[in-house]
């Protein structure tokens, strides 16, 4: 038997499947036997088997390592010794549920926190996931099936195991699994698959658990080139690539290459803009805004790289992701242009390789490109300013200074003295300053140090090309310095840009208030009086712009808002019939740019807004129709079968052709009577539900002693109050609570108790005193509620697992909470130790209790 270094980390292996019963458990075990057979050492650190046999069957042989025993609540549960398992020291632990949440009072909160521990002590790890445990999908989960599920498991754990295995069934063969009680008890398979194990939610999970299972394969299949130098495409699956640059031209490239994608199922579709690698963006920030937006909404992702070379990054970046599609527009540059440049797309077609490229016309092609606005002045007017004196007074005043020391210094040195006078005044004031001062400098020279003196001639050639290469010199750089403070100030205005353009990102990202938090970021950013979103009322007309009876403001932000884009100083058309109009200054065109972008993103948040108020009014009449149709469905068989078990005893009490004997009679009394009796807490139970949801329940809340409620609760179960067991302790504080209410929320949960519980088992009702409530216990021994369905169960006119869909109308639960929260307590369900369902109502203790 081999064993490894203990400083060795454990190696983690996952079993991923979409569903419960899929078979992840079973395929551990399977895998921990053969592993065994290999002459391994493997033990079972905890598998739950859920009852099913053929699960249990493969524990048989397997070494089981004890679970620990913890209390809480006055309850023991079990849990994993991860102590045990590391002091065992196997060389394989099986470790069921990934995502499980431990009882508190562990060491750690979940159990891949366990796991984690094991694989540090160098032992290997298989352990199981369901797709809908995972937290990137959680949310996800919830919508599809309806049930949110609490216990999840980051998806970085999962990812970093070295091996994950998808344990696939198709949903069909799962639900015949179900059917055949193989995998939960049968009392339970109907709400089952009436519920989460419906065909459509198997289906969408599946498609979850593949999609996710082919991610990481993707990240396994990037490691492996990476670590091989495979530069190379592999068409294992399809990438589109699409390069846009802010241009008119950006909307028909996104939308070809989506069409390019839909043709492949499951094919990607990534956008990339290439930014100089000086960061200076030549490209329109609303037009790269614009495509983001419309690439997202097409359901793929937009990515920025830098490059000089812009063609090598592009197929950088496409061979990085493994594409195997590019597609770029046809080039904007003139004729004349394309002769001196083969242009991005010649060049990049010629370099592509493997890489499939496509270049797509479009109405901008051959147009050329728009010639930027000429940029403000590198450097500021008071540098400018000082660079002219130092200019207009440094020369004759250096010319002064070297007069006497004209026998003295030769006149090499004079220009190189000159020089650096030029350089201080290009670096003082810029280039036309120091271009100045170079021409004046070699006159200077000229006159009063080149000999002949005091003329402009020049006798000895080697002077005049000194003085050539000095205006040279002094020229380029003067150029340089000039150059070097416009690139500083454009770089600096464009870092601003995208800080603020990364801003309002984040702005509507976040989705909080998005519409209003843009337009006050605008007004700030910009100075403005007001910004103010406007959009049309009705047909546009001519007059519509210094119409305001045209428009109407969907926000505003600042002082008294634009009523029509005729009165602000500055307006951008967000899209027909919506414009953005700012007030208080004029707008450059770089501004503009900015502005444009943050019309683009203010586009989205009012659509996201609007699809909000849709979605909050659609709510409240899917919520009533979704009522109206549980409770006709409900109640169409929960009225009729009372009704009709009182009519049948009511008509053969009424029948001349028989002689009933009196224990008959009062038999078919007694029926009659229960059957009322049923028909009585059903109207009120819809009663009360229907004040519940109205907000007009009313309540006499006042201090209540459990112990004098319980017992008229119990009794109110009729024949069925000796199924009851009672722990009700006297010393136990008032709580504040409505007398009739709670009796009923009582008689509820232990009718509900009693009817599940199995007929040699009495249901418990018990209470204890936690801090400042009161928590009264009601337990059964009966099937049980799945942990996931533990929210479902209170909703009104539903059944799960351990509801029999022949009896009650499923109001009980749903009005119990109801009233119990009204009363300011709460009641959450919670598993019994060994089987069955709790039932916790917790109550607030009245002001006049006495602390013991």
């Amino acid at each position: 038997m081999t064993t490894r270094p203990a400083t060795a980390r454990g190696r983690l292996r996952v079993y991923l499947g979409a569903a419960p019963g899929v078979g992840k458990t079973y395929a551990m075990l399977g895998e921990g036997r053969r592993a065994r057979q290999r002459g391994r050492d493997v033990v079972v650190g905890l598998v739950e088997t859920h009852g099913r046999a053929r699960t249990a069957e493969l524990l048989e042989g397997l070494e089981v390592v004890p679970r620990r025993t913890l209390a809480h609540r006055g309850a023991s549960f079990t849990e994993l010794d991860v102590d045990a398992v590391i002091a065992r020291a196997p060389r394989v632990a099986l470790i069921d549920e990934l995502a499980h949440t431990n009882v508190p009072g562990s060491r750690n909160a979940k159990r891949w926190q366990d796991i984690e521990e094991i694989l540090d002590a160098g032992i290997d790890v298989v352990s199981t996931v369901n797709i809908q445990h995972l937290e990137s999908v959680n949310d996800v989960v919830e919508q599809i099936t309806g049930i949110e599920q609490r216990e999840t498991v980051p998806d970085e754990v999962v990812r970093r195991a070295d091996q994950v295995e998808l344990v696939d069934m198709s949903p069909e063969a799962l639900r015949r699994r179900m059917a055949h009680g193989n995998v939960y008890a049968p009392e339970k398979v109907d709400a089952a698959l009436s519920n989460y194990f419906r065909e459509g939610n198997l289906t969408a999970l599946r498609e979850l658990a593949l999609l996710w299972v082919a991610g990481k394969v993707d990240e396994q299949l990037d490691r492996y080139r990476a670590a091989h130098g495979i530069e190379g495409t592999w068409e294992a699956r399809e990438r589109v690539v699409v390069a846009v640059t802010g241009g008119p031209e950006g909307d028909t490239l996104v939308r070809r290459a989506a069409r390019i994608a839909a043709r492949s199922k499951g094919a990607d579709l990534l956008a990339v803009h290439v930014t100089t690698g000086d960061g200076l963006a030549g490209a329109d920030p609303a037009g790269l805004a614009r495509h983001r937006a419309l690439v997202e909404s097409l359901g793929g992702t937009y990515h920025q790289v830098v490059g000089d070379d812009v063609p090598r990054a592009l197929l950088d970046f496409a061979r990085g992701v493994n594409a195997t599609q590019l597609v770029l527009g046809a080039s904007r540059r003139g004729r004349f242009a394309q002769l001196l440049s083969r242009g991005v797309g010649v060049e990049t077609t010629a370099r592509s390789g493997s890489i499939d490229v496509h270049m797509i016309t479009h109405a901008e092609a051959q147009r050329g490109r728009a010639r930027p606005a000429r940029s403000r002045a590198a450097l500021t007017r008071r540098r400018r300013v000082a660079g002219w004196l130092v200019a207009a007074a440094g020369m004759p005043l250096l010319t002064l200074a070297l007069l006497p020391f004209r026998d003295v210094v030769s006149l090499p040195s004079e220009i190189l003295l000159f020089l650096c006078l030029v350089i201080g005044v290009a670096l003082a004031g810029g280039m036309w300053p120091a271009v100045t001062a170079a021409v004046g400098g070699s006159l200077l020279l000229n006159w009063f140090f080149t000999p002949p003196v005091g003329e402009f001639t020049i006798a000895d050639p080697e002077n005049l090309l000194a003085l050539v290469v000095f205006v040279l010199v002094a020229g380029v750089v003067s150029t340089i310095v000039d150059l070097a403070a416009r690139r500083t100030r454009e770089a600096m205005r464009a870092q601003a840009d995208a800080e603020l353009l990364s801003t309002l990102a984040g702005h509507v990202l976040r989705g909080e208030a998005a519409l209003p938090s843009l337009l006050a970021r605008l007004r700030e950013t910009f100075g403005l009086t007001s910004v103010t979103l406007l959009e049309r009322i009705g047909p546009p007309s001519p007059d519509d712009p210094a119409e305001p009876q045209a428009w109407r403001i969907l926000a505003t932000a600042g002082g008294a808002p634009v009523t029509c884009p005729a009165g602000a100083d500055t307006d951008v058309t967000v899209r027909d019939g919506l414009v953005l109009a700012a007030r208080g200054r004029l707008l450059a065109a770089s501004d503009r740019r900015v502005l444009e972008a943050f019309a683009a993103e203010i586009a989205v948040a009012l659509r996201q807004d609007r699809l909000r108020e849709q979605a909050e009014l659609a709510e409240p009449l899917a919520e009533a129709d979704r009522m109206r149709t549980a409770l006709l469905a409900a109640v169409s068989h929960d009225l009729r079968t009372p009704l009709a078990s009182a009519k049948a005893a009511v008509d053969s009490l009424n029948a001349t052709d028989v002689a009933w004997s009196p224990e008959d009679r009062d038999e078919l009394l007694a029926t009659a009577d229960e059957s009322l009796d049923k028909l009585n807490r059903l109207v009120e139970n819809l009663l009360d539900m229907s004040r519940l949801q109205a907000g007009v329940l009313g309540l006499a809340l006042q201090p209540v002693a459990v112990e004098e409620i319980v017992p008229p609760a119990i009794d109110d179960l009729g024949p069925l109050r000796d199924r009851v067991e009672s722990d009700i302790p006297f010393e136990l504080p008032e709580v504040v609570a409505d007398p009739a209410l709670l009796e009923r929320v009582l008689v509820n949960l232990l009718s509900n108790a009693v009817r599940y519980s199995p007929a040699d088992r009495k249901a418990l009702i018990s209470a204890s005193w936690h801090g400042d409530q009161v928590e009264v216990r009601v337990i059964d021994r009966g099937p049980g509620i799945p942990p996931e369905a533990h929210d479902r169960v209170f909703m009104p006119f539903q059944r799960l697992g351990d509801r029999d869909n022949h009896t009650g109308v499923g109001l009980g639960l749903a009005l119990s909470r109801g009233l119990a929260e009204a009363m300011g307590g709460t009641l959450v369900p919670d598993e019994t130790p060994g089987g069955g369902l709790t039932m916790i109502l917790a109550l607030p203790i009245s002001s006049r209790a006495v602390a013991p």
